[in-house]
């Protein structure tokens, strides 16, 4: 574990100003936000935090991508998000305990902020309230568009809706994809069956609209094709 301070002197790690958090503060208004941080590292397959453990801090993520999920009653996992840099996660709890469980699926790298001290520096901060509402409104908005991916689309539309949702992750100009996580991953986020998923991939393949090179790379061949069949603009049947 290393101190933000510390850290953001090496330009090759991280650059502090990229944060979510910081970003548009001073550096005078951003330095009690170093004080209570620190940066921390995971592994794939790692936990950050699991469900009921205590909501102690709030995490945002540097490099690589995370997958939050809950377990349900009879066993089944739902994914909820995948988070890549830029996002923050442990903002929602329930009763002081995590709502949901936070797994690495690359090598991720996170700045920790303890929560009781990231709360009083909402009202200490200059700026700190604004900008941590415009990074929650933009997490109800993701949330919003998920629900209707889960409640309203067919297969095909939600499964190119994931690959653009990855693609404007990773540069609304992306060609190439990389798709770390496994299609179970993708099932559990979406919804469907894992054979559904790889059905409707084989699907995109055959009309050209996607390639798939390798497990995890997608490259996209025809964009308008695939961001009419995200909004069910095109025939979903193929």
């Amino acid at each position: 574990m290393y101190t933000v301070a510390a850290v953001a002197k090496d330009a090759s790690r991280f650059d502090l100003n990229r944060s979510v958090v910081c970003r548009g503060l001073s550096q005078q208004a951003a330095r009690p936000l170093m004080a209570i941080s620190s940066l921390h590292r995971k592994a794939p397959g790692e936990i950050l935090f699991a469900e009921v453990d205590e909501a102690d801090g709030i995490y945002e993520v540097f490099r690589g991508i995370v997958r939050l999920y809950k377990l349900l009653p009879d066993g089944r996992r739902l994914i909820t998000a995948f988070l890549s840099a830029g996002h923050l996660l442990g903002l929602a709890m329930g009763g002081g305990v995590c709502v949901f469980t936070a797994e690495a699926i690359t090598d991720v790298t996170l700045c920790r902020y303890k929560r009781m001290a990231f709360e009083r520096l909402l009202d200490e901060v200059p700026g700190l309230a604004k900008r941590l509402l415009a990074v929650t409104s933009d997490e109800l908005c993701a949330t919003q568009e998920r629900m209707l991916l889960l409640g309203r689309k067919s297969a095909v539309e939600k499964v190119a809706s994931f690959l653009v949702l990855m693609a404007g992750q990773q540069g609304d100009d992306a060609d190439e994809v990389a798709i770390p996580m496994t299609r179970s991953d993708i099932a559990d986020y979406l919804g469907l069956t894992i054979s559904t998923v790889s059905r409707t991939l084989t699907k995109l393949i055959r009309q050209r609209v996607i390639a798939i090179p390798t497990a995890n790379l997608i490259e996209i061949r025809d964009r308008d094709d695939l961001e009419q069949l995200a909004a069910g603009e095109a025939d979903a049947d193929l």
